[in-house]
């Protein structure tokens, strides 16, 4: 892998990574054209391991946020949009069902579930679950109103995301939409929810493909797309929660199904 197709992969990664269009899409695709997705066989593992970048962008973003939910005293502050320690629980019980499912569907997940046409299907069928939602949600609830079972909810929705293509972003924010949650919050909890759960991938497939990396000389390539991440990643998040603070999500439905449909038509017709 060149450092520019590493730059290209990093940049990817961090701008598609926190919107909800489904990074692991457009990174397969990107891997497929630059010819790096068999000859390496390490697609799921790229992408966990440069997740980091964009995991310490939304570290360095939300600082505030995290800081009050690991420190802020529950009920100390009358705000509904300051974070507390009440935010804990949702965000341990919202991590559960991601990891149980990704245990028990791992090889699934690193195997026929990264097929490029899976990964359409689910491009275009979670895009038009999150028109339906943004269509029907009420979206008036504010950050403070979280409780348990909708940390449980949205992290149901994350589980969903374990299928390439669906999203990790779009599938908890569809999510916490239905929750009634006012759009820039329920990208804020998105955020706040994924990072224990992209973290520990991150890491994980760091350690256990360490080898295989050094092996075949991925670690600049690597730390280049990981630095990237974090750049990119740092200006998307704040992009897109001022962009929803004013504007619904039907763009990146449009996005979505309009990308599903072309990356499945050229893999019907062998060009990818």
């Amino acid at each position: 892998m060149s450092d520019l197709q590493a730059l290209i992969l990093g940049f990817l990664q961090g701008f598609t990574e926190w919107l909800p269009i489904s990074s692991t899409a457009h990174l397969a695709v990107a891997l497929h054209l630059f010819g790096l997705s068999e000859s390496q066989g390490m697609g799921a593992a790229f992408t966990a391991v440069s997740q980091l970048g964009s995991v310490l962008a939304a570290v360095v973003y939300f600082r505030k946020d995290i800081a009050d939910v690991l420190l802020r005293p529950a009920g100390s502050s009358a705000e509904p949009d300051r974070a507390d320690r009440r935010l804990l629980m949702p965000v341990i019980i919202g991590t559960i069902p991601v990891v149980v499912c990704g245990v028990l569907l791992k090889d699934a997940i690193e195997g026929p579930f990264r097929a490029l046409h899976v990964i359409a299907g689910s491009m275009i069928s979670f895009g038009i679950i999150l028109a339906v939602v943004e269509k029907k949600a009420k979206r008036t609830r504010r950050l403070g109103s979280i409780g348990v079972w909708d940390g449980l909810a949205i992290g149901i929705g994350q589980a969903f995301s374990l299928m390439p293509g669906a999203s990790r972003s779009g599938t908890t924010i569809t999510a916490a939409l239905a929750c009634g949650l006012e759009r820039a919050t329920a990208a804020r909890f998105s955020f706040l929810l994924s990072l224990p759960a992209i973290t520990g991938a991150g890491l994980y497939e760091l350690v256990k493909h360490r080898e295989a990396i050094v092996a075949a000389q991925m670690t600049r390539p690597i730390i280049l797309a990981t630095i990237m991440a974090f750049i990119v990643g740092w200006a998307t998040i704040d992009f897109l929660i001022k962009f929803l603070r004013r504007h619904p999500t039907y763009v990146f439905v449009w996005y979505r199904v309009v990308v599903g449909v072309i990356i499945m038509a050229l893999v019907m017709g062998g060009l990818l």
